[in-house]
């Protein structure tokens, strides 16, 4: 039996894969070089991207302010490296059970890439990374939407994306345009707590631009380091962890100007860090949830993506631009939002011994300061 595209489609359903698209390598080949599937599997014929819903239900939580750990498990860390992989690889091993090679390729950060030395003359740096979103695009398994944000007909932004190169010659998808599924409608921009997604056409920060096969696809010109603050949890609008473990913590995300690295470095750092003058938390940690959560998942994740996905999902649902819908509204009351700064200063040298020894033996700071 011959591999074909309608029997790789066939066999992605059997296995639970939600979308699949197929693209023809060539369409890539503008991609720059560290980007590039060539660069990472010369024989390549055929790039193919399939991808997971993300359940709705698991932003339910985050949207009423009353549970976080489903944003980091079923929407984002755990459904990009254990649920959406295992189908990844049982594809993999299809196409080759055909004779064919198939190489997955696992959704890391390209823009990481390139700080080893190359393992020999002439060769590139040993990291070379795709873009999930830009293979995903060229294979026509959806669009990139104008926050830069994956869109699948199905599902709109609710998936997350795997890859497999092959050198198998098979029958391509074609490219979907910008606009077919995104309208601009701005939902994103306006419902993104960062203010990271730029207003739609802004002249000051034109849209990204790139060529994908006949396609010129474009999309908005993200600020990644106000995203990267947000998406991690130093955004004072949308973390009651952040409020209550470093409650001046007073950052205006919104304004910040740093690049995506220097935020993840911040971000980091203080998710992971101790401190040993903390009265009362029991591991030193400096923002409990923070360091509990990464410690325990290796990743954490806060924003809820409220303007990129839920706003944008939002949207789509109720002008009826995807397929999978439902029967009650995603946006069921109003949604929350923190002040940036508090009303006034927590405490006044150090508030976790302050408020340790108050409520441990009343009246025995008094005359301190």
């Amino acid at each position: 039996m011959e591999l074909t595209s309608k029997l790789l489609k066939e066999k992605a359903r059997e296995l639970g894969i939600d979308c699949i698209g197929i693209g023809s390598v060539d369409r890539y080949k503008d991609a720059p070089v560290m980007f590039s599937p060539l660069t990472l599997y010369p024989d390549c014929k055929t790039v193919i991207t399939l991808a997971m819903r993300i359940p709705r239900g698991s932003y339910r939580g985050i949207i009423e302010g009353t549970h976080w750990h489903n944003y980091t498990f079923y929407s984002y860390n755990r459904l990009n490296t254990i649920f959406r992989p295992r189908l990844t690889y049982a594809l993999t091993c299809f196409i080759e059970d055909f004779g064919w090679e198939a190489m997955p390729h696992y959704p890391g950060g390209p823009e990481v890439s390139g700080r080893l030395e190359p393992l020999a003359p002439g060769k590139l740096p040993p990291e070379v990374a795709l873009s999930a979103r830009i293979m995903a695009a060229g294979t026509g398994m959806g669009e990139i939407g104008h926050s830069k944000v994956f869109l699948t007909p199905e599902f709109g932004p609710r998936v997350r994306i795997g890859m497999i190169l092959t050198d198998a010659e098979l029958e391509p998808d074609p490219v979907l345009p910008t606009g077919t599924i995104c309208n601009s409608c701005g939902r994103c921009v306006t419902d993104c707590p960062g203010n990271a997604i730029p207003r739609t056409r802004e002249q000051d920060r034109p849209d990204v631009s790139i060529q994908v096969g006949s396609e010129k696809l474009h999309w908005g010109d993200v600020d990644m380091g106000r995203c990267t603050l947000t998406h991690h949890g130093l955004n004072n609008r949308i973390s009651p962890f952040l409020k209550k473990d470093l409650p001046n913590f007073a950052l205006d995300v919104t304004e910040a100007d740093m690049t995506e690295e220097e935020a993840y470095m911040l971000t980091h750092v203080i998710a992971g860090g101790t401190w040993g003058r903390k009265f009362g938390a029991p591991d030193d940690s400096m923002i409990h949830y923070y360091r509990y959560i990464r410690g325990h998942v290796g990743y954490f994740a806060l924003c809820g993506a409220r303007g990129c996905i839920c706003a944008c999902m939002d949207s789509l649902e109720k002008r009826k631009a995807i397929r999978n819908l439902f029967k009650n509204p995603l946006f069921k009351r109003k949604l929350w939002i923190l002040p940036v700064k508090p009303d006034q200063k927590a405490g006044r040298l150090n508030l976790s011994r302050e408020t340790y020894l108050d409520k441990r033996y009343p009246g025995l700071r008094e005359r301190e300061y």
